[in-house]
């Protein structure tokens, strides 16, 4: 009996849980600045102020791709038990040159392991430089469109909107956001959140 009650602590242990989790790359990890300036740390901030004791899990990987953050989110979910999961994913897959659809179909099925696991999956989409062509750009950006209206996701469209296209507000190899961009980044992503994170204050019987 000592033994078996062992391993039941033992893996409630293991679970760390998290009200949003963040699946993204090199964008959400903050690259090339410290974590506390990112704007994922922001967010939190932001959750502190409008509905206290909601927390945030940054499970994002530097150089990720859609077909790497699908591999990873069962064993996230699993360990976090989230209530909302934002996908930050798409860019590499794209600098990479990789299909599109074969993209969209990473993402849904990030969005179909997000529901059955009781949480809301938000999407971020995304654009890339033109020199990959008007025909791949287009389309790389309506296979996040497609999968958004399809799946009835929260939906930013161009994470970087505001950013991207304001090299003050990147860093020196012009892919990843500077320090100043991160708040932002934050208004980019609160403004899909906020609705979200109301509702699970609400059902908490928070604010």
């Amino acid at each position: 009996m000592r033994y078996v009650l062992g391993i039941v602590f033992g893996c409630l242990s293991l679970v760390a849980s998290a009200d949003v989790l963040i699946v993204g790359d090199s964008i959400s990890a903050a690259y090339g600045l410290d974590k506390e300036q990112g704007w994922v740390t922001l967010l939190q901030q932001r959750i502190d102020e409008e509905c206290p004791g909601l927390t945030v899990n940054n499970a994002s990987v530097s150089g990720e791709t859609t077909a790497g953050g699908r591999a990873r989110l069962p064993a996230l979910l699993t360990r976090h038990a989230p209530q909302i999961v934002v996908i930050e994913l798409g860019g590499n897959d794209g600098l990479r040159g990789q299909p599109p659809a074969r993209m969209a179909e990473n993402l849904r099925a990030m969005v179909a392991a997000s529901r059955e696991a009781g949480a809301t999956p938000v999407l971020f989409g995304m654009l890339i430089p033109p020199n990959y062509g008007a025909a791949y750009s287009d389309l790389f950006e309506r296979a996040f469109a497609q999968v958004a209206e399809e799946e009835q996701l929260p939906f930013k469209p161009f994470f970087l909107e505001g950013v991207g296209d304001d090299p003050r507000l990147m860093q020196s190899d012009g892919i990843h956001p500077t320090a100043d961009a991160q708040p932002r980044l934050l208004e980019n992503a609160w403004s899909v959140l906020a609705p979200e994170v109301a509702r699970l204050c609400s059902a908490r019987g928070g604010q």
